[in-house]
């Protein structure tokens, strides 16, 4: 965790105040510490000065879309390792390769359920790759 901090610091990213305060609540509840933004500037700027362990960003936002608020966080020294998760409502195969294009470590489609959630923000802050990423490349067997 960043700067001494007991709890690992999620910076929920959402323009629907009802979705970003169930979130919130959900992972203060599971041992969280919350910070939320409202749209993609002001997730840059809560970014850069509280160096979140972790930021959920919601892809549909207001003045700047997470997408590119998901670009800047990522081609920016101080906070291109902080884990981005995608959060969208919307399930086409399409969306989840962009996001990971524009540099989302991992993609959520909403409605999630919470436990899903927060077993995707712990796999990613203890480093642990993605189930895609776990598979056997086709073609080859695993061996028992």
């Amino acid at each position: 965790m960043k700067s001494g901090r007991e709890q690992p610091l999620v910076l929920v990213v959402e323009d629907y105040q009802d979705a970003r305060e169930m979130y919130a609540a959900y992972l203060q509840f599971s041992g969280f510490e919350v910070a939320e933004a409202t749209n993609g500037i002001e997730a840059i700027e809560k970014a850069q000065r509280l160096m979140p362990d972790i930021v959920l960003m919601d892809l549909a936002l207001p003045r700047m879309d997470g997408w590119e608020a998901t670009r800047r966080l990522k081609s920016d020294e101080r906070t291109k390792q902080i884990p981005v998760v995608a959060l969208t409502g919307h399930a086409l195969a399409g969306h989840a390769e962009g996001a990971r294009q524009a540099g989302c470590d991992a993609f959520v489609t909403k409605p999630c359920l919470p436990d899903a959630l927060v077993a995707e923000i712990r796999r990613l802050l203890d480093g642990k790759p993605a189930a895609a990423d776990r598979r056997t490349p086709r073609g080859t067997r695993k061996r028992s």
